[in-house]
């Protein structure tokens, strides 16, 4: 998607921002509508939808309001589950992805470093990290409530090895009770390499039968585009076919099935069998909200912190746009300086190293003195067309 959209003509910037519900694309365009429609072309190519088709599913926002968004993402307020620490990562790793595609440039790293920080500072100075702070650990409680509290003895299949898939085998390997654990993933050494860090076993797609029926609760985190899990591999379980505990006629306990995946990784027939209760992300979402409903007492607080850091940076922007030319007249200065002691170098001959440094600086004082009352009115007026007319007066009266 990056290597495509960094092509578009028009297009000197972008970076693209995957979360768990939304797909974010951030672009530094030359013109606006032109940048929109070439945004959303890209989106069509890539998934296939016709551009018209996509029109009810985009939010466009622009300037400020680019800001004051990834902000709030960053801060987790615009989570299923509010406050989650997770996105934070998402959106440090959007930046480096982009930055190694060489598809960001300076005004959308700057932007995604300060989100970055500020991210932390809202989770360091308000409360609405409280208690648990991911999806994945919303997850993991959801399984060991549903096995009444423990998950001593049970066999939990995690099915893919990305970032979601390591944050739910790290809130399995936290949890007090321990369970056997089996990591399934397209690539077999990924999968190997998750399982070892929690004593597990790894197996690989192909096997998803297999391991299916033989564990309590399956947990899917991968980013395939169409369901992994339908009702024929759940059919063939040993709790969806009526059989209880080893093989036993007993009453069985059901199988449960987690669906974190974005687009949906179960088929929603696999929530009609018997057998089966079958969770996702609305699931989530509201047993989120139930555990957490004490964090949006403090939401207001954070958006208070999100709505200052989004003014300092807009006033930091509007002090960067004058740098230049306060760098251009001071070197200019500098140089006029250096120029004009070179040419009475014969004049101070008869002065020593001692006496020709104090000369020095003496000479830089007084240019210091000269360029400190332009450049903080040129900083004080940042952002305003007072700002524009003294920039062009100093381009002008210096050649700058």
């Amino acid at each position: 998607m990056l290597a495509a959209l960094k092509e578009r003509p028009g297009v000197s910037e972008v970076v693209v921002l995957s979360t768990c519900l939304r797909t974010e694309i951030y672009a530094v365009v030359e013109r606006f509508h032109d940048g929109v429609a070439q945004l959303r072309d890209s989106l069509s190519l890539a998934t296939g939808v016709p551009a018209a088709d996509l029109d009810d599913f985009l939010t466009v926002a622009f300037d400020d309001a680019v800001v004051t968004h990834l902000f709030e993402v960053a801060a987790g307020l615009c989570s299923a589950l509010i406050g989650e620490f997770e996105v934070l990562g998402q959106v440090r790793r959007a930046l480096e992805r982009a930055q190694a595609e060489n598809a960001s440039g300076p005004m959308l790293a700057g932007l995604f470093r300060r989100a970055v920080q500020v991210g932390r500072k809202v989770r360091s100075s308000t409360a609405i990290a409280q208690g648990t702070t991911s999806l994945s650990h919303t997850a993991v409680e959801l399984v060991v409530e549903s096995f009444g509290g423990s998950l001593d003895g049970r066999r939990v299949a995690v099915v893919g090895a990305g970032a979601m898939g390591e944050a739910l085998v790290g809130a399995l390997a936290a949890h007090s009770g321990r369970a056997a654990v089996v990591v399934v993933n397209r690539t077999a050494v990924r999968a190997r390499a998750l399982a070892r860090r929690i004593g597990g076993v790894a197996a690989g797609l192909d096997e998803l039968s297999t391991v299916a029926a033989s564990v309590d609760a399956i947990l899917l985190a991968t980013r395939a585009g169409a369901p992994l899990l339908d009702s024929t591999i759940m059919a063939g379980t040993r709790r969806a076919a009526g059989i209880g505990p080893a093989g036993t006629s007993s009453e069985p306990e059901r199988v449960l099935v987690v669906d974190l995946g974005m687009p949906r990784n179960a088929s929603p027939a696999v929530g009609e069998l018997d057998g089966v209760v079958l969770l996702d992300m609305d699931d989530l979402r509201a047993r989120a909200e139930a555990a957490v409903m004490g964090r949006h007492a403090e939401e207001e607080a954070a958006r208070a912190v999100v709505f200052a850091e989004v003014e300092r940076f807009a006033v930091d922007a509007r002090v960067q746009g004058v740098v230049p030319v306060v760098t251009a007249l001071r070197a200019r200065l500098e140089d006029m300086r250096r120029s004009e002691l070179a040419r009475k170098k014969s004049r101070l001959a008869s002065l020593d190293d001692e006496q020709i440094a104090e000369v020095d600086m003496i000479t830089r004082s007084v240019l210091a003195k000269l360029l400190h009352q332009p450049t903080v009115a040129l900083k004080e007026a940042a952002g305003t067309p007072r700002a524009e007319r003294l920039v062009e007066a100093l381009r002008v009266l210096f050649d700058l």
